[in-house]
């Protein structure tokens, strides 16, 4: 592989489908011996982007070099450096699996012995060696994927592409296969990037993510940093009595402010001083609460531009405040409000101070 500190970059990769714009203008970089993950919903464009990348498909506009060369100009040096899994097994029902293993080694022109002994120790990494005699017919769904996963290593590729490599496996499964990709990069360097729906996977694999929606890129970083710009905790209170806002925001403090109805959320911290004076805040101004969903799953979601959805919770739930700042104050009328006034006749307010609170 020609000397470069990226094994996958494009620039501006662009394609339809008749009316349907798969890809618009995709900037993607896979720095070598690391792991990216291609994070989006299904329809986001991951596949398509992935398959332009193994020269499977041809773009309409922009360009692409894995392992050092162009994917358009020389398709055939990049399909000799890498590895692939679709999201779709393809292993013959009809050989066993070691059988399967050593005959993509002979494919790459591996000599007999060494197709053996590699097909081995694929199927001891993956936890499959009992079940190496029997045919694939006989295989779960969860043994045919892992045989699929190992497949793609029989040639030592110094680039993997993975798409959607543990969907439809058990925990156990995908915990071996998290432990392969994390040895994968630690010890012989390769260079894999995956797409993924599953936000802990993302989460836990990749030293980057990029995140794609409507084919396009919305936010690219490591875990921490995407967590950080958009996993802050969110409060809003609405007021059933606009009245009362001076004195509410006199509680909450020099961070909070006054939101369009409407409007979005501002970002509230999670330190105990500011949930107690959201509490009191709250009281004062007889709202009611409701639970958003987990913060790691919040914070790629908003990246998604998802509105965040509120449910009732007990007042118990409300003692969380300061330890994992996930609630939501909606507007839900209550017997104990004041007045007649309806949720989408109220006001809200937020508090901002983004980056100041910790857990």
């Amino acid at each position: 592989m020609p000397a470069t500190a990226d094994a996958i970059r494009a620039e501006g990769l662009t394609k339809t489908f008749k009316k349907t714009r798969a890809l618009r203008g995709v900037d993607l970089r896979v720095r070598s011996g690391t792991v990216t993950a291609l994070l989006g919903r299904n329809g986001a464009g991951k596949t398509t982007a992935l398959r332009i990348l193994t020269t499977l498909l041809l773009p309409d506009a922009g360009r692409a070099e894995v392992a050092g060369f162009d994917v358009i100009r020389d398709p055939q040096r990049v399909r000799a450096r890498i590895g692939v899994t679709g999201q779709s097994a393809t292993m013959d029902e009809l050989l066993t699996g070691r059988q399967n293993l050593e005959t993509v080694g002979r494919l790459f022109h591996l000599p007999s012995a060494q197709a053996r002994h590699r097909a081995d120790e694929l199927l001891d990494r993956f936890e499959m060696t009992g079940a190496a005699g029997r045919l694939v017919r006989t295989y779960s769904g969860g043994m045919r994927r892992r045989l699929d996963l190992a497949a793609s290593l029989v040639a030592e590729p110094p680039v993997l592409f993975l798409d959607e490599p543990t969907t439809g496996l058990d925990p156990v499964s995908r915990g071996a296969v998290y432990r392969v990709i994390r040895g994968l990069t630690r010890e012989a360097g390769t260079s894999v990037l995956l797409t993924t729906q599953y936000l802990e996977e993302a989460d836990q694999l990749a030293d980057e993510v990029t995140v794609i929606d409507h084919g396009q890129v919305v936010a690219t970083g490591t875990p921490g940093q995407l967590k950080a710009s958009a996993g802050q905790s969110r409060v809003r209170i609405r007021l059933q009595d606009p009245a009362a806002a001076p004195a509410v925001l006199a509680r909450l403090g020099p961070d909070a402010g006054q939101d369009p109805i409407g409007g979005a959320a501002g970002m509230v911290g999670r330190s105990r001083a500011s949930s107690r004076r959201c509490r009191s805040a709250r009281t004062a101004a007889s709202t009611s609460s409701g639970s958003t969903p987990s913060p790691a799953d919040s914070s790629f979601r908003s990246l998604f531009q998802v509105g965040d959805r509120t449910q009732p919770v007990s007042p118990a739930v409300h003692k969380l405040w300061g330890e994992q700042g996930s609630l939501v104050a909606s507007a839900a009328p209550t017997a104990a409000a004041t007045g007649n006034v309806s949720a989408s006749q109220g006001l809200d307010l937020f508090s901002d101070r983004s980056g100041a609170f910790s857990s």
